[in-house]
């Protein structure tokens, strides 16, 4: 009977250890950091986003000194305001541009491109260009009537074009009920084919296959129904992913949402803010057009208040078992979620086994403000604290302990 209680014991802390995740510091010393994305030519390089307009440098391990690019100086961060996203094209390596996303000293949004020079890890401040919305001859910006939800992401699509997303405009509830007017771009997810000649005047050509190339509509509008995208990623082809977009909205005063769109579903809406999750909220005017897109998973304010996305799980060290698996967070509570997702015929997505991981993760105070994910060059999950100036890595499981033997 000693000898089959040894055993259980030996079993249950084996069991345990296996599931549990590895958490280390990845790199520290940021101020209000809310991204981290890794250089495309260089595995051991990573970008880190830092609200008030500084883009840090993290290479083989340290955090060097010479910033990739400062824009402080043309930055109006506070709230949700400042300095919010950073992206590389694919052909990045043959062409050295990135762009970026900010909030300038107006309180408008910028999407700006520039390129690095010979030394990589230092962008040249000469060679900025801001994409211009308004025709070569308007503003290049776009206008925000409010300082909140400026949306501010930027990521590229596995079809090479450039993807923003931009917030309603602010206030509460959408009050010009932005995100469903064809005739702004707020409230929308925006889709541009960035490769064009730097002669060319506004900086983007509209891809032909866009949902609205003619009539009232922004034609660079990809989806509407947008109250805050706050970081969605596309499902990595190369890794063995769908190619599909993974979006988080921020919510009002009650639910917050994960949206999913299959690879090429193009006009869609999203239903803010006629919609608050997969219910009605604002009803008073139509929307721009139906049938309305609920999201797949979405939490009330007594689990969380603002969610963050992240990625759907495509490295190795977690384990198979959560390979598919998409990550998400909640800023103002510090907790950090897992989700399956089951895909149909049609290419739509079934979420399933919702997981909380903040206890093994080190709990709220470690995580302590989760304002976006990255992955590394090698898929692996990376998680920044907003608060605490860190970056952290997500590896495991843990190896379970070996050469045990039953003391008597």
């Amino acid at each position: 009977m000693r000898l089959a209680f040894f055993a259980t014991v030996i079993i249950s802390i084996a069991a345990d250890s296996a599931a549990q995740f590895r958490v280390s510091v990845h790199a520290s010393g940021f101020t209000e950091p809310v991204a981290i994305v890794q250089d495309p030519t260089d595995s051991s390089v990573q970008f880190v986003v830092e609200q008030r307009g500084r883009i840090r440098v993290f290479r083989a391990g340290v955090v060097l000194p010479t910033d990739f690019l400062d824009l402080r100086s043309s930055v109006r961060a506070g709230g949700e305001q400042g300095l919010l996203g950073l992206a590389f094209p694919p052909d990045a390596g043959a062409t050295g541009r990135f762009f970026v996303n900010f909030t300038n000293t107006d309180g408008h949004t910028v999407v700006a491109r520039y390129r690095r020079p010979l030394n990589p890890l230092m962008a040249d401040p000469s060679s900025r260009f801001d994409l211009r919305w308004n025709g070569p001859s308007g503003p290049a910006l776009i206008e925000q009537p409010f300082s909140n939800h400026n949306g501010g992401h930027l990521a590229f699509g596995p079809d090479g074009h450039l993807y923003i997303g931009m917030g309603d405009g602010g206030s509460g509830n959408d009050p010009n009920h932005f995100a469903q007017d064809p005739r702004t771009l707020l409230g929308k997810m925006l889709r541009v084919d960035v490769s064009v000649p730097d002669s060319n005047p506004i900086g983007y050509a509209v891809p032909v296959d866009n949902p609205f190339p003619a009539g009232g509509t922004r034609p660079e509008i990809w989806s509407f129904g947008w109250r805050n995208p706050w970081r969605y990623t596309f499902d990595d082809l190369s890794r063995g992913g769908t190619g599909a977009m993974i979006a988080a909205d921020v919510g009002q005063n009650q639910w917050e949402e994960v949206n999913y769109e299959p690879r090429g579903r193009s006009g869609r809406n999203y239903g803010w803010r006629n919609r608050e999750g997969a219910r009605d909220n604002v009803t008073n005017l139509p929307p721009a057009f139906t049938p309305l897109v609920d999201p797949i998973h979405e939490y009330n304010h007594s689990v969380g208040s603002s969610i963050t996305g992240g990625y759907v799980y495509r490295g190795t060290s977690l384990g198979i078992g959560f390979r598919g698996r998409y990550f998400f967070a909640d800023f103002v509570r510090s907790r950090v979620w897992s989700l399956a997702l089951a895909i149909d015929d049609r290419g739509e997505a079934v979420a399933s086994d919702v997981r909380e991981h903040t206890t093994e993760l080190g709990g709220s105070a470690q995580l302590a403000g989760v304002s976006s994910f990255g992955v590394d060059a090698g898929g692996e999950l990376l998680i920044v604290s907003y608060s605490r100036g860190v970056i952290l890595k997500v590896s495991g499981p843990l190896d379970p302990p070996t050469n045990l033997r039953i003391i008597r």
